[in-house]
């Protein structure tokens, strides 16, 4: 299919998978174009399509077990209808089943980590399968929260991202937002919901380096939506506005100093209290398992070994030290300092003039 259609991929408008085709478009005239395309490719190589299975014109279609449109990446109904006639497991097996039919729709659940952490217990290779009060609750509250969950907006690439980011001894939480005009009323949704767990060594961070931490594993993990964009930082512990600006820091911060370096230019840091932080505070409190189903899995090995693949070195001219060495000369505390080290003996009038300064 994608030799067939390798002229219409690149454009962006057509998107394939395995058998199925989609093209969107922004006007009805360039859809109408597309279309025309797109079929005169299949009628060239003699493929047949099933005229039951195509919709032609909508501004919402079902694929691929989401409900998609222009403006929202929604649940499909009929799935969120499957898993409520789902059995309740009694053995491992099943229970493994069912996380599988809700991994691919957990990104719309809010607080997914939150409500199957009791169930996720019964996944350990020496734990018991017993199905207590607490765990039926929770399998009762994931099948109940899929028919519920809100649609993940479709990012706006015009637009600023808002980065929610928190942790705690728990994990890590991240919620990328942005605010979109919907029937001309200013409206702000998720775009990306991502938590994990914290690893061994990342548990003996004091609380400034794991707020840290978390800014810089949010930003490489949604670097594909923040990457030249401009974005707000929404953070409720101040260490993170001083992490740019810290003269002194230790090995940990100076290997995240520069790994955020190119997101500088476009990001703005903002204190906001607890309180009123629930979203991103949500996500790390109740983080999902550090595990390949997790979207913001990071591979055990490599939780602390983040490789420095280049610093960037500003080289100053002859001049500009030539103009610093006539400016001290000029300011009266650097007079006086320069004289009592570069003075053999020590002179009591400029010991006391030190101690004016």
């Amino acid at each position: 299919m994608n030799e067939i259609f390798h002229e219409e991929l690149p454009e962006g408008s057509l998107i394939i998978y395995i058998y199925d085709i989609a093209v969107c478009s922004k006007t009805w005239e360039e859809h109408i174009y597309r279309l025309a395309r797109v079929l005169n490719k299949i009628q060239s190589v003699n493929m047949k399509i099933s005229f039951n299975k195509c919709h032609f014109g909508f501004k919402e279609l079902k694929a691929l077990g989401h409900v998609v449109s222009g403006l929202s990446l929604g649940i499909n109904k009929k799935k969120a209808s499957a898993v409520l006639l789902n059995p309740i497991p009694w053995n491992k097996k099943d229970l493994q089943s069912f996380f599988r039919l809700l991994g691919y729709d957990r990104q719309n659940i809010k607080y997914f980590e939150s409500i199957a952490r009791p169930l996720y217990q019964l996944c350990d290779k020496d734990k018991v399968f017993e199905m207590t009060d607490d765990r039926f609750k929770a399998f009762e509250s994931l099948r109940q929260a899929l028919t519920t969950s809100p649609p993940l907006l479709m990012p706006d690439f015009k637009l600023p991202f808002k980065l929610y980011i928190y942790a705690s001894g728990n994990g890590l939480g991240a919620a990328l937002h942005q605010v979109h005009i919907l029937n001309d009323k200013p409206v702000e949704g998720p775009i990306c919901l991502i938590s994990r767990k914290i690893k061994p060594t990342e548990a003996r961070y004091v609380a400034s380096q794991m707020e840290c931490l978390c800014l810089v594993w949010a930003l490489e993990k949604l670097n594909y939506f923040l990457e030249g964009c401009v974005f707000e930082v929404i953070t409720d512990f101040t260490a993170v506005k001083s992490l740019l600006n810290m003269k002194t820091p230790n090995r940990h911060m100076l290997r995240w100093q520069i790994s955020i370096q190119e997101d500088r230019g476009n990001m703005n840091i903002v204190h906001k209290d607890g309180n009123i932080h629930q979203n991103a505070d949500g996500l790390s409190r109740f983080s999902l398992p550090n595990n390949i189903d997790n979207p913001a899995y990071v591979p055990e090995e490599a939780s602390s070994q983040i490789p420095i693949e280049g610093i960037s070195v500003t080289y100053m001219n002859t001049s500009f030290f030539e103009e610093v060495r006539n400016s001290c000369t000029q300011d009266r505390n650097c007079s006086i300092l320069c004289q009592l080290l570069t003075k053999d003996s020590k002179d009591n009038s400029l010991i006391h003039a030190l101690d004016e300064i």
